[in-house]
């Protein structure tokens, strides 16, 4: 299975500005929350990517991307109508393939020497269906995302037969129908931010369409995909960083820092200022 595009959304309200926030990046250069994403997506062999925003941001968008601007086409969704519905307005972009998909609001630290996303496209590669990468997440924090049910499928220590999607469950539906053995207690798969999938989701979501809903839900259309064919889901060995919540591009920043070149002026001075604070508050 060939993965050439890739689709971004940004459109909603609360996400639009967040990929063209800038950090420092692993090797110390300055790079916008959307150069980022961008250089995660190429890693993987993708050649064009269609972005998800919201009508009047593309120059934006166009400047925060830089050098790859070039590679990227812009899509408006002028209505909130859901993150199903910002996936489906690229129907006429992904023309009957498959696609790589990824958030606006997630930044990703891999903890293997292929980035997270190259992690997932080789697995749906290799298994030829629709993969999506997860993460074991605690119970507490079932609120911010979807979820998995399955189980994993035998000598594949990361990869797991979906069974039941569910978005943001509550503790007690999450433990009635997306327990997967072999997971700490208290802890469930949860949607990583990226997915790769097959043109059956398009078809999919045009048919949520017509029920004339009022917010097209992905997690809805991944429920009915996983009756139609084959669904996978991906422990990705790496970790999601939501830009959008309180505090998260400081939480992704300090990652991204103690993860580069500058780990030990980072910790130097932090362990600094932390001093400091210390001696302050005596």
């Amino acid at each position: 299975m060939e993965i050439k595009k890739a689709i971004i959304t940004a459109a909603g309200k609360s996400q639009r500005i967040l990929p063209l926030q800038t950090l420092v990046d692993r090797d110390g250069v300055p790079k916008t929350a959307l150069q980022i994403i961008i250089e995660e997506i190429l890693k993987t062999g993708v050649e064009a990517i269609a972005i998800v925003i919201w009508p009047g941001d593309q120059q934006a968008y166009e400047t925060a991307a830089g050098a790859h601007a070039r590679l990227l086409t812009f899509i408006e969704q002028s209505a909130p109508l859901g993150y199903g519905h910002a996936v489906y307005s690229c129907r006429s972009f992904t023309q009957d393939q498959p696609f790589l998909l990824l958030v606006g609001d997630h930044l990703y630290l891999s903890q293997d020497t292929r980035g997270c996303a190259q992690q997932l496209v080789d697995v749906a590669r290799a298994e030829s269906c629709s993969v999506s990468a997860v993460q074991p997440t605690h119970e507490s924090k079932l609120r911010y995302y979807g979820a998995v049910g399955g189980r994993r499928l035998q000598n594949r220590q990361r990869l797991y037969e979906i069974e039941s999607v569910t978005e943001k469950p509550t503790p007690t539906e999450a433990e009635r129908r997306l327990i997967v053995p072999g997971l700490r207690a208290g802890n469930y798969l949860c949607f990583f931010g990226m997915h790769v999938l097959t043109p059956a989701i398009m078809a999919i979501l045009g048919d949520l369409l017509l029920e004339k809903r009022a917010s097209l839900s992905l997690t809805d259309a991944l429920s009915l995909l996983q009756r139609k064919e084959r669904y996978l889901a991906y422990e990705v060995e790496g970790r999601r960083y939501d830009i959008g919540v309180r505090y998260g591009l400081w939480i992704a920043q300090l990652a991204f820092a103690l993860s580069g070149k500058d780990r030990q002026e980072v910790l130097a001075q932090t362990v600094e200022l932390l001093a400091s604070r210390a001696e302050s508050a005596q």
